[in-house]
């Protein structure tokens, strides 16, 4: 499968991924009062794991029986991602003063590049 059309894949379900860390994090931060990075930290991790199974299944079509390798692999990167969105966030929020839910989104972009191409090169690579 082409190059671009996997990003395409990637980043339709990175957009679901996007709702589910949104949701959860807009849930636990404006409703129930949880501080911002843990709430942030948890909408990214529910994101990421909700992405794992579509991206496995749809974006690369893995066949690997290494499920957990797979999976460790996907989420070590998540996770790399989920300290740099939490950078990001704190730069532009808190540093720079812009919207928390703007500096959201600037994040989402950088880490789908991150995401991207770390899991094309290691986790879904092609043997």
């Amino acid at each position: 499968m082409p190059f671009i059309l996997k990003f395409l894949k990637f980043c339709t379900v990175g957009l679901s991924g996007m709702i589910i860390d949104f949701g959860t994090t807009w849930l636990l931060k404006e409703k129930l009062n949880v501080n911002k990075y843990i709430a942030n930290s948890c909408g990214f991790i529910l994101a990421a794991s909700s992405n794992y199974m579509l991206n496995r299944i749809w974006t690369f079509g893995s066949h690997s029986q290494r499920i957990a390798s797979e999976y460790f692999s996907f989420v070590g990167i998540a996770v790399i991602g989920l300290a740099l969105n939490n950078l990001i966030v704190f730069l532009l929020s808190d540093r720079l003063k812009l919207n928390f839910y703007l500096s959201k989104i600037v994040a989402v972009g950088v880490i789908t590049i991150w995401n991207f191409g770390m899991n094309f090169l290691f986790t879904f690579k092609e043997l």
